[in-house]
């Protein structure tokens, strides 16, 4: 008869060899980017307002408009886009920031690009409501 072979000895038990991994780095909050996001977060719906509040004003640009000159279904969409979409970039914005706080990830960023995308949807509205306008 064969013996069989002696057992083989091990530093670790097989079943931990699964879970070997790099030491997970602990993740440090930096103190200044959670303090620039909050300022940043406490102003973002003001801004959304005052960009809201300028696409109300949008209405005046029917004043130009005659009888049959002006296209008041582009117009009326342009101003619904100016007066909605702050508040719909605010929250994506404020959605992602939180989400990026809680990860512990930079965050200070999106707030500010949050500022940049409602300012752009602004004035993408108000050239929509300077189109129906022109329209002849």
């Amino acid at each position: 008869m064969t013996t069989p072979p002696p057992p083989q000895s091990f530093p670790l038990p097989p079943q931990s060899f699964r879970t070997l991994r790099p030491e997970p780095r602990a993740k440090t909050s930096r103190p200044w980017d959670v303090v620039v996001t909050i300022v940043l977060l406490v102003l973002l719906p003001l801004l959304a307002l005052a960009a809201s509040y300028a696409g109300v004003l949008l209405a005046f640009a029917s004043d130009a408009c005659g009888a049959d000159r002006c296209d008041a279904a582009l117009m009326n969409t342009g101003f619904w886009a100016a007066v909605v979409s702050p508040w719909v970039v605010f929250v994506l914005g404020l959605i992602v920031t939180i989400v990026r706080l809680v990860r512990h990830r930079l965050a200070f960023w999106v707030p500010l690009l949050t500022i940049v995308v409602m300012a752009a949807a602004w004035f993408v509205s108000a050239a929509i409501v300077g189109a129906g306008v022109a329209a002849s």
